[in-house]
This record gives structure tokens, sequence and C-alpha cells, in this order.
């Protein structure tokens, strides 16, 4: 998989998010990181990224409520879903809503690695 690839980050938590950001550019990628999904929309990200790896529960718009948005767009971007809760049917929701994957926090590098190569396959 090329590492070209541009990752945007939303995520409330700031230390998380920081981490994530941080630990994609330690492995060759671009990413970059937004609070929140309003953030994210209103700074035009969805224009300049290839991916998204997006918190489900956020204040304001939710992962999936962006997912949502970024469909009603016409956006392909592939979408990760990270979450810290137990919810027994997330990753039935996240499958609905199209995301290419779902990731409990805390995560492996590894399965992060492999959520990316599926986000990256045409």
């Amino acid at each position: 998989m090329s590492r070209e690839l541009s990752i945007a980050v939303i995520d409330d938590d700031d230390s998380f998010r920081v981490a994530l950001v941080e630990s994609l550019q330690s492995l060759g990628y671009d990413a970059s990181g937004f609070v929140s999904a309003e953030q994210f929309v209103a700074g035009g990200g969805e224009g300049s990224c290839d991916c998204v790896i997006t918190d489900i529960q956020m204040p304001g718009m939710s992962g999936f409520d962006l997912k949502k948005l970024l469909v009603a767009r016409g956006s392909a971007i592939p979408v990760i879903m990270i979450t810290a809760r137990a919810g027994v049917d997330l990753e039935a929701k996240a499958a609905a809503s199209g995301a290419v994957c779902l990731l409990r926090k805390p995560f492996e590098t590894d399965a992060l690695i492999d959520c990316l190569e599926k986000a990256a396959k045409p």
C-alpha cells in the first residue's frame, strides 16, 4: 500500500487525536487532526484527504452523521470509525453506514494498518 495516503483524523479527545496523528505520521502517512466533524467539513477537509478516521461519539455531529453527510454529498471517501463504546450493535451500524472498518479503542497499530489497506483499495 502506498504511504502517500492523506488521512483526516476526527476525534474530540485531544490527547488521543494528537497521538493517532503522530503515530500515522511516524508510519509515513500524511495525517492531520480535527477536533470535530464540523471543523472538518467547514475546513473543506473532504476535498483534501483520501481517508477519514472518525470517532463515533462526539459532541455535535457524530461519526455516523458525518458519514451520512459525505454520502449525501456524493463523496466516496473511505471512512474508518473508532469508538471507546461497547455497544453490541455498533459493528452492524458501522457496516450499514458504509464504513470500511470499526475499531474499538484502544486498538493495535496492525489493526489500523489493515483498515487503511482496505480503505486504499479501489
